[in-house]
């Protein structure tokens, strides 16, 4: 008989490997937020030198980790090979020089600066991630606008998409609270050339702010206006919370003020207003491109920015 009763040689092939998960292999970019598995610490690629890769957290602490070793990337195991392009302090780009005369977006925090990585050539890339457009002023801005709740939301859009708006000439203004959008639109007066997109907080079925968006909707400006929303209770979580130390944001009673009760949670000042800024600003700084923020957030951003900069 030709048949083998045994199957082939066990022992032959790659038998070591045969049910071992593989470990996906990365090249090493600035910037990359990873986490050390065996001791919890997660930050920034800020550096990579004699064999250790520099990772900042979100207090501004660099520590240095081996090379070779594993780390969690988005959740995922992954091993590290050579970056394609420096990772050092001196690697970022720094912005290409735009004027922002037009926005509403000037005076605050500015956009990060756009960054150029081997993976595209060499090409710029904005905290958005899409490609810079470099060496070009911003256009006179466009009568649509992009209104959003308020001071925080309306710094942590400029910081991400900052560049790309002053490409388009889109402005971005603060509403100041969501029930003050009816009279906001009462006096922009939307039409197909004026268009306005709205960033809502908690935009959830049941909440305050559906009830609000539902009612513009139907109004009188719903044909011109788009209102959209991300499921956080406040824009602040919207970061991911890797970026600050957190496996998850903490979950604070409607007995106690939000913003004040993270910042408890995190041990941090929280009896003054001027507190819960400075904490704001250790948040937002440690947001560096789209990849720090959650997809909800995102794709509705992206969403209003294709609205009012669709031709009419």
């Amino acid at each position: 008989m030709d048949e083998d009763r045994y199957g082939s040689d066990v022992l032959s092939g790659d038998w070591r490997s045969r049910g071992v998960q593989k470990v996906r292999q990365v090249p090493l970019e600035r910037d990359m937020v990873l986490e050390d598995p065996d001791s919890g610490w997660a930050g920034a690629v800020v550096g990579l030198e004699a064999g250790n890769v520099s990772l900042e957290d979100w207090k501004g602490r660099v520590r240095a980790f081996p090379f070779v070793g594993q780390f969690l990337l988005e959740g995922e195991l992954v091993t590290l090979t050579r970056p394609q392009a420096p990772v050092g302090r001196s690697a970022a780009a720094a912005p290409p020089a735009r004027s922002t005369a037009g926005t509403a977006t000037a005076g605050r925090p500015g956009a990060a600066p756009a960054v150029r990585h081997a993976s595209d050539g060499g090409r710029l890339r904005t905290a958005s991630g899409s490609f810079a457009v470099e060496q070009q002023r911003a256009r006179v801005a466009l009568p649509s606008r992009i209104m959003v709740e308020g001071k925080h939301d309306a710094e942590l859009v400029e910081k991400v998409w900052g560049a790309d708006l002053r490409v388009e000439g889109v402005v971005v203004e603060e509403l100041s609270g969501v029930d003050n959008l009816a009279d906001v639109l009462d006096d922009f007066r939307p039409t197909r050339e004026r268009r306005v997109g709205v960033l809502v907080d908690h935009l959830v079925p049941g909440s305050k702010e559906s009830r609000f968006a539902d009612a513009v909707m139907r109004g009188k400006w719903g044909a011109h206006v788009l209102v959209v929303g991300h499921p956080f209770v406040d824009v602040w979580q919207s970061v991911k919370p890797a970026r600050v130390g957190l496996q998850a944001w903490p979950t604070i009673p409607r007995s106690i003020e939000w913003k004040a009760g993270i910042c408890q949670a995190l041990g941090w000042p929280h009896a003054e207003q001027a507190d819960i800024a400075r904490a704001w600003q250790r948040i937002l700084g440690q947001v560096r491109t789209f990849a720090d923020l959650e997809p909800q957030l995102l794709g509705r951003v992206e969403e209003l920015i294709d609205f009012v900069t669709e031709p009419v």
